[in-house]
């Protein structure tokens, strides 16, 4: 979803670092051979990723939803020397797509990655965590939110992805709307809960910034 005029929108992206030719490459074999490309963060999302991360230098990151292995690597860079990313997907047949890029990013020996069921992965993980992104199923961001805050470390961040889901969190919702009537649950927790601090940013579809107390 675009907020802003398009003109102004390919203002700010032009204006912004640009993409490095790894994702680049990523992101037109996404395009090219995977199904719905447009779930991929992109140059300027990922961007954005990067320098959150940078700015962080995590030694700890929990990415929820790899897809294609964009933000992961994106968030990857911001790393401490010895940090490590944990991404977790459920579709094994990106696993292997995933994997090529990991292996050629410079980021190789630091990426973990899980297929299966996050809900049932993230507490079999023995580590806390620095930083977080979710961006995968919407039904369960509430349920993933309640496994990740004890894990958390003082001062860390949840990145939340399509907070805004198309603009559908303000229109009236369909009984059978999972998806959004989740992410309407998961955008008052973050805003009511005395564990966190929250601010939505309007970057494409959506980008919650959450910082625990």
């Amino acid at each position: 979803m675009h907020f802003l005029p398009e003109d102004i929108d390919d203002y700010i992206v032009s204006h912004s670092q640009s993409e490095p030719e790894l994702l680049a490459r990523l992101n037109r074999e996404t395009n090219q051979k995977v199904m719905q490309p447009r779930m991929l963060s992109g140059h300027y999302q990922g961007r954005v990723l990067s320098l959150l991360s940078k700015m962080k230098m995590p030694e700890t990151i929990l990415e929820i939803g790899t897809y294609t292995g964009y933000s992961a690597l994106c968030l990857a860079e911001g790393l401490t020397r010895n940090g490590v990313l944990h991404t977790i997907d459920i579709n094994e047949e990106l696993f292997d797509l995933q994997k090529k890029y990991f292996n050629e990013s410079d980021h190789a020996g630091k990426i973990r990655q899980y297929l299966g069921d996050a809900t049932e992965i993230i507490p079999s993980i023995e580590s806390n965590f620095d930083l977080v992104f979710i961006d995968a199923d919407k039904p369960n961001y509430p349920e993933y939110f309640e496994l990740i805050i004890s894990k958390m470390n003082p001062g860390g961040i949840i990145l939340s992805d399509n907070v805004l889901w198309s603009g559908k969190v303000i229109e009236k919702v369909r009984k059978d709307d999972e998806s959004t009537q989740a992410l309407l649950e998961y955008n008052k927790l973050l805003n009511e809960d005395p564990r966190v601090e929250t601010v939505i940013l309007p970057i494409r579809d959506g980008l919650t910034l959450t910082r625990v107390i």
